[in-house]
């Protein structure tokens, strides 16, 4: 393989994007999905069925919390915010398949992906800078 064809292989190896995520759910694919945002950040909104561990309690809670050999992706805010990287680092140091949503919380969101906050489960309109609107069924 030529240098940038091992880099693009590498970054998908270790990296997915919030359709490739929602996709894998909906088929079923079992993965903890972990937001390592503060407090604030979490009630605010979060993806549906997420885990709430700051990144910098994954080394205490995760090999409690989420058993080996599940896949995990972690996410942060938004590309301009590395605590996803950083959450990520941590898992992978504890053996983790683990991957970085890139776009974080913010492009989940605006590709109209469900949010959940402790009013329940929204979805917000497709932000067509981001996405192509869906559409959805009532079923």
């Amino acid at each position: 393989m030529t240098s940038a064809a091992e880099h693009f292989a590498a970054k998908l190896a270790f990296e997915t994007d919030a359709s490739d995520l929602h996709a894998a759910r909906t088929s079923g694919e079992r993965i903890a999905v972990v937001d390592v945002r503060s407090d604030e950040a979490w009630a605010q909104g979060r993806v549906v069925d997420a885990i709430h561990m700051h990144y910098s309690e994954i080394a205490a809670r995760a090999p409690q919390e989420i058993p080996q050999g599940t896949p995990v992706v972690v996410y942060c805010w938004s590309p301009g915010c590395n605590a996803g990287d950083k959450g990520a680092l941590e898992f992978a140091k504890l053996g983790y398949d683990v991957k970085l949503m890139i776009g974080g919380f913010e492009y989940w969101v605006r590709e109209g992906y469900p949010v959940e906050n402790a009013d329940g489960i929204h979805r917000r309109p497709v932000d067509p800078l981001t996405g192509i609107p869906r559409v959805r069924t009532t079923a």
